[in-house]
């Protein structure tokens, strides 16, 4: 029988439409969105009333990494290398000493408490070793909760960077189960290859994007979104291609470009944002239409006694031991632990086994599909309540949104700089007029709590007043350092 086109294209944009009017009962409930599309793409599928058969595990895999490589990529360019900087090594530690770790506890549990054959306990283990730190984020700014100290940053560089770990670890299980390799010794030199190519390539890719987006001038703005999307796609495939790993590269590709300068950078950044929503969505829907509900219960127990083995003991213990002596108290380093969502990674990861022909490919991917949605509904549940509990959340400050933005665009050297006055600066309490700023170097709007006030001559300024400025770098350059000069001390009287 032969599908008529239209009808293709309906039923994609009405299961797009109902994934995206679904994340309102996200918000509303606190459960994070991509539950919400797994719904939707089990309903439409075999078992559910859209009767639609879909069982091709090479299509999901292929649509599965497609929609990781911009997934990842946006990840990167919204991350503040700034913020992350502090806690870049442990965040690199729990990325992979604690991904391997917990995969060491969970396969060991597997095999000698489930009695599950030992390589296919620790290939499950390898599975379902990283973590979704987006579903986690979602889960608190759908409550409005923010996390205090470094812990955000913290587990964005855990979640962008330990996906690659688990990658590897899942090929190398592959490996050994179909005697493509002879023990764990013979893989160790391929990590440490693949890690270092990827972060290699990645940043080279990124200072390559970084020039192009820079030097390449289009009439057309329509075009810079796809220009940068093959950039993207070329750094996946040339780490690839040199043995590097493609998810790391493209990572590290994004946050060397998010952390400078580039043309229409604020234009993309929004692009790709809603690129790696829509990326989500599909490869939520396909893998969701590839589970099928009726062969679960099958595997409910040995699945369930997974899932809290790992949220309660193999991701604690590791998180605990990679965090000893560091400046995370006890109550961050519970946080830290208990937010180990699972996500899209083992689900995609899980679709490895049934490329490589293993026999019980159908058994893996059901537990680790049940798995992961025991995980978002405890774990992503309880982590509000838990990170009150525990007194390590804060309220969540909302990203301004100026009436007034601008973008670098070609042939106009002006850019815009935002500067926050602080107390001690002699700035504050003066007028417009009194700051002595370069003539060339105006301040368009100040941003004063919630609102925005237009400057005049006259307007005085006041402590933790942001300033948005516009001029030439050298001019905002000066205008900057005069803003952020102290004010001098008063004299003591006693001299």
């Amino acid at each position: 029988m032969t599908v008529q086109p239209y009808l293709i294209l309906l039923v994609a944009g009405l299961l797009v439409f109902l994934s995206i009017a679904s994340s309102k009962l996200s918000e509303r409930f606190g459960v994070p969105a991509l539950l919400m599309f797994l719904g939707v793409g089990m309903l439409a599928g075999s078992d559910g009333p859209g009767g639609i058969h879909f069982d091709n595990a090479s299509v999901a895999n292929l649509v599965g990494t497609f929609a990781l490589v911009f997934i990842l990529f946006s990840g990167g360019l919204d991350t503040n290398w700034r913020s992350v900087r502090p806690v870049l090594g442990r965040g690199f530690c729990l990325s992979t000493l604690g991904v391997a770790l917990t995969a060491g506890l969970v396969g060991l549990f597997a095999w000698k408490v489930l009695h599950l054959p030992a390589l296919e306990g620790f290939l499950l283990a390898a599975i379902i070793s990283s973590t979704d730190a987006a579903a986690v984020f979602g889960v608190l700014r759908s409550r409005g909760v923010g996390l205090q100290s470094n812990l955000r940053p913290l587990l964005e560089v855990e979640s962008g960077s330990n996906d690659p770990m688990a990658v590897f670890l899942t090929l190398a299980m592959i490996r050994l189960i179909t005697g493509g390799a002879s023990s764990w010794v013979a893989l160790l030199p391929s990590l440490v290859l693949s890690m270092g190519l990827g972060l290699a390539s990645g940043l080279a890719m990124g200072w390559l994007a970084h020039q192009v987006l820079n030097r390449l001038r289009f009439e057309c703005e329509g075009l810079y979104p796809g220009l940068s999307m093959s950039l993207v796609l070329l750094g996946y495939g040339l780490s690839e291609l040199v043995g590097g790993n493609g998810f790391l590269a493209v990572y590290a590709c994004g946050l060397y470009l998010g952390n400078h300068d580039f043309m229409h950078k604020h234009y993309l950044a929004k692009f790709h944002d809603g690129l790696a929503w829509l990326m989500q969505i599909g490869m939520f829907l396909v893998l969701g239409l590839l589970v099928f509900p009726s062969r679960l219960p099958a595997i409910v127990w040995p699945a369930l006694l997974l899932s809290v083995f790992l949220m309660v003991v193999a991701r604690p213990l590791a998180i605990h031991l990679c965090l000893l002596k560091s400046q995370f108290t006890l109550a961050q380093r519970t946080l830290v632990a208990w937010a180990g969502l699972k996500g899209a990674v083992p689900i995609v990861l899980a679709t490895f086994p049934y490329l490589a022909g293993y026999e019980d490919s159908d058994r893996v991917f059901n537990i680790v599909f049940f798995i992961v949605l025991s995980s978002v509904l405890l774990q992503g549940r309880s982590l509000m309540l838990l990170a009150r509990w525990l007194h390590v959340d804060e309220p969540q400050v909302a990203r301004p949104r100026y009436p007034l933005e601008f973008d670098r665009t070609p042939g106009v050297q002006s850019e815009t700089r935002e500067v926050e006055i602080s107390p001690d600066s002699q700035a504050a309490g003066q007028t417009v007029a009194e700051l002595g700023l370069p003539p060339d170097a105006l301040i368009l709007l100040i941003r004063r709590g919630p609102a925005f006030l237009v400057p005049r001559g006259k307007t005085r300024i006041e402590a933790y007043d942001t300033l948005m400025l516009i001029g030439e770098r050298d001019d905002l350059h000066a205008a900057q350092a005069a803003l952020m000069e102290a004010a001098p001390r008063p004299a003591d009287p006693a001299n």
